[in-house]
Formats: structure tokens, C-alpha cells, sequence
């Protein structure tokens, strides 16, 4: 019996630590951009860019910021691309394009 419990314990534990190291290596994957969106005019036109952001498929995070009229954006690449993210932006009203 103790042999079961200590084999379930190890093999518990190595499972673990497996995907504790799968997550890290996920979370490297992720890539940040900044959106140049000049189009805002006013203090609710971030709110509204980030909605658009955040449905899109693979977005993690989205800020976006009225005084710099632009949005930070960090995704998942195996899942979306830039060009999803300056379309969602577009189809929201506000033209973007990455910043340089």
C-alpha cells in the first residue's frame, strides 16, 4: 500500500511540475503590440476600443489610452494576428495602425 501511495505521489508530482513548465512556456509565446488610434475623440472612445479588443479571439489583455490615442494589446500569435486586431478596431469606428 505504501509503495502505491508513494508512486502516486511521485508520478502526481511530476505531472505537476509538467505543466507548471507548460504554462511558462505558453505565457512566452504571447506577443504585446501597440496600435497607433487616432481617432479618438473623447474620454469614452477607449472603452469602446477595448471591448472590440477583448473579443477577439486570443486577445489576453487590452489597454487603450485617450491621451496617447493608442492601445496596447497582448495576444496569443497561434491564435490571432495584428491584422485581426486592427480590423476589430476598425469595425468599431476607430482606424488603427501598429505602431512603429
Amino acid at each position: 500500500m505504501q509503495l502505491i501511495l508513494r508512486t502516486t505521489f511521485l508520478f502526481t508530482s511530476l505531472m505537476f511540475g509538467l505543466l507548471s513548465s507548460g504554462q511558462n512556456i505558453a505565457a512566452a509565446e504571447n506577443k504585446t503590440v501597440m496600435l497607433d488610434v487616432p481617432g479618438m475623440t473623447c474620454n469614452f472612445c477607449p472603452i469602446t476600443i477595448r471591448k472590440a479588443l477583448n473579443k477577439v479571439p486570443g486577445v489576453i489583455e487590452a489597454k487603450s489610452d485617450y491621451d496617447t490615442k493608442s492601445a496596447t494589446v497582448t495576444f496569443d500569435p497561434a491564435i490571432t494576428t495584428i491584422e485581426a486586431l486592427i480590423k476589430a478596431t476598425a469595425n468599431a469606428g476607430y482606424p488603427s495602425t501598429l505602431k512603429k
